[in-house]
C-alpha cells in the first residue's frame, strides 16, 4: 500500500463532529482513503512526503449538488442584463429551451470536459451532475478524475412560449414513462461499469413537468433500487402560480402530498416557497421539506444574476432543512458559490452574523455527504476518501491568514487552488488539471457555441438570429 504525508500550515480537518482547525498538521492519505490527520509525525510513516510550505491549507474537497456540465459553459453571455418582466425575470423560457435545441451531442461531450476542468480548478471533488447520455459523459469526463453522480432528466411535458408572452406546456406522458425507463436503464449501467468515482441518482426535470403518475413512478423506483432522487422545484414564480391553479397546492404541498419529499430528495433551487415575499401566500413549505428530510440544493448565483435572492438561507437553515450548494450554470466555480451563498445570504437577512464561512462551508461538505449518504466524503478524517484540496494561503489574495476558512470563502481566487487530489490521486497539480488540456477544450467549446449560436434563427420562435434575440454589451465595430 502507498502512504503520503501531506503537511500544511493549516488543516481543516474532522473531530467530534464537526470540522476543526489545526496549526501545522499532516495528513496522511493510503491509497485512496486517509490514514491519519493531526499533528506531524515523526519516522518512515510514509513513503513519500510533500512539504506544502508556509501558507499552505489542506481542506477536504467541494461538493456541488447541482450541475448542468454538458450546457453551462455555453451559457456565458446569453442572457445577463436581460429582463423577462412576463415570466417573472425568469430565462428559462424564452432562452433555455432554444438553447437547448441549438446544442449538438459533440458540443454537450466538449461542455461536460471543460465543466470537470472548471470543477477541479476551484476545489470541487465530487459534482451531482443531471443531463443526458450520461454514460458517454462518464467517458468524457473519467481523465479529468473528478468523482460524479450521473441522471438522466426525463420529463412528461416541456415548456413553450406561444406569443412571448405566457408558459404553455406540451404535453406527452408515454414520452416521460420512456424516459424514466431509459434512466433506470442508464442507471444500472452506471453501476455496471465498477468504477466508485461513478454513481447514479435518478432526475425527474422539473415538477411542473412532471405528471403525478410520472413522479410517483420515478420515486417507488428509487426506493426499489436505492437511488437518491433530484428534482427542479420552486425555482420560478410561473411555476408556484401554475401548480397554484393546477392543484391549489404551492409546489412543495402537492410533492408532499402525493410521497415525494424523502430523505432520498434533493429540491433543486425551492426559492419560490411560502412566505417568500414574490409569492405572497402563506403557509409552511420549509417545515414540510424539513419534516420529511429532504434536502435543498442552493445555487445562488443563479437567481442572483437575474435580481433575485433567496430568502433566506439562515431561515432555511433555522426552519431544520439541510442546506447544501451547487453552481447550476456558469459560474461553475464552487469558490464563488461559497461566497455568494454567504454574501447574498447577509443582504437577504439584512445581519453580517449570519450565512456565515463554516454554514456555507458545511453546505458544500458535510452536509452535502450526508445526503448521498457517503459518511467518507465532506470531511479530512481516518477511513475517509481522500477527496482533498491544497490552498494557497500565502498569495496577494489569501494572505494574511488567520482564519482560513473565512479567507477560503470570501477572499480567495480559482489560481489559489494549488493541488486537488481525488481518492488519493492527485488530479490538479501547481494549478494545472493533470487530466485535462483546458486550452484545447475551451476552443472546442467555442467551435460548439459558434455552431449553436448558427442555429439559432431555426429554433427561435421568431427565427431571430442571436444577436437579435440576445443583444451584445456593446454595437459590433
Amino acid at each position: 500500500m502507498a502512504r503520503k504525508k501531506l503537511r500544511a500550515e493549516w488543516v481543516v480537518g474532522y473531530r467530534d463532529g464537526s470540522h476543526r482547525v489545526l496549526r501545522d498538521g499532516v495528513v496522511i492519505v493510503e491509497d485512496d482513503r486517509v490514514a491519519y490527520v493531526g499533528p506531524d509525525v515523526e519516522g518512515e510513516v510514509a513513503d513519500e512526503t510533500v512539504d506544502y510550505g508556509p501558507g499552505s491549507v489542506i481542506t477536504p474537497g467541494l461538493i456541488s449538488t447541482h450541475a448542468h456540465i454538458q450546457e453551462s459553459p455555453i451559457d456565458k453571455s446569453m442572457s445577463e442584463d436581460a429582463t423577462y418582466r412576463q415570466f417573472y425575470y425568469t430565462n428559462l423560457i424564452e432562452v433555455l429551451m432554444t438553447k437547448g435545441a441549438t446544442m449538438d451531442r459533440e458540443g454537450e461531450l466538449a461542455c461536460a470536459r471543460l465543466s470537470s476542468a472548471e470543477y477541479l480548478r476551484t476545489g470541487c471533488t465530487t459534482v451531482v451532475q443531471t443531463g443526458t447520455d450520461s454514460l458517454d459523459v462518464v467517458e468524457a469526463i473519467r481523465p479529468s478524475g473528478i468523482r460524479a453522480y450521473l441522471g438522466d432528466g426525463f420529463r412528461s411535458g416541456r415548456w413553450f412560449t406561444p406569443d412571448g408572452n405566457r408558459v404553455d406546456y406540451d404535453w406527452d406522458e408515454r414520452a416521460g414513462l420512456a424516459g424514466l425507463e431509459r434512466a433506470l436503464d442508464t442507471a444500472e449501467r452506471i453501476r455496471s461499469l465498477g468504477d466508485p468515482l461513478y454513481a447514479p441518482i435518478l432526475a425527474p426535470s422539473q415538477v411542473d413537468t412532471c405528471t403525478e403518475g410520472l413522479l410517483r413512478d420515478t420515486a417507488a423506483a428509487a426506493e426499489d433500487r436505492d437511488l437518491p432522487l433530484t428534482l427542479h422545484v420552486a425555482q420560478g414564480l410561473w411555476e408556484f402560480n401554475e401548480m397554484v391553479a393546477r392543484h391549489g397546492r404551492t409546489p412543495i404541498e402537492w410533492l408532499a402530498d402525493i410521497g415525494l419529499l424523502s430523505p432520498r430528495m434533493l429540491l433543486g433551487h425551492a426559492v419560490y416557497l411560502t412566505g417568500n415575499s414574490w409569492v405572497n401566500y402563506h403557509g409552511d413549505d420549509l417545515g414540510l421539506i424539513a419534516a420529511s428530510g429532504a434536502t435543498v440544493t442552493h445555487n445562488a448565483w443563479t437567481f442572483a444574476r437575474e435580481g433575485v435572492v433567496t430568502e433566506s438561507f439562515a431561515r432555511y437553515l433555522d426552519a431544520g432543512v439541510r442546506m447544501t450548494l451547487g453552481t447550476d450554470t456558469a459560474t461553475q466555480s464552487m469558490i464563488e458559490s461559497l461566497r455568494w451563498s454567504a454574501v447574498l445570504g447577509k443582504v437577504a437577512d439584512r445581519r453580517a452574523d449570519v450565512n456565515t464561512a463554516a454554514q456555507v462551508f458545511d453546505a458544500a461538505t458535510l452536509a452535502a455527504a450526508d445526503y448521498l449518504g457517503r459518511p467518507d466524503l465532506g470531511r479530512i478524517q481516518p477511513g475517509a476518501q481522500a477527496d482533498l484540496v491544497v490552498w494557497r494561503g500565502n498569495s496577494m489574495f489569501t494572505a494574511p491568514m488567520r482564519d482560513p476558512l473565512r479567507v477560503i470563502v470570501y477572499y480567495a481566487q480559482a489560481e489559489d487552488v494549488q493541488d486537488v487530489y481525488v481518492a488519493g490521486r492527485r488530479v490538479v497539480e501547481d494549478s494545472r488539471v493533470l487530466g485535462v488540456d483546458v486550452e484545447a477544450a475551451a476552443a472546442e467549446v467555442q467551435r460548439a457555441a459558434d455552431r449553436a449560436w448558427a442555429r439559432w434563427p431555426e429554433h427561435d420562435r421568431l427565427g431571430r438570429r442571436i444577436e437579435e434575440a440576445l443583444p451584445v454589451t456593446y454595437p459590433r465595430w
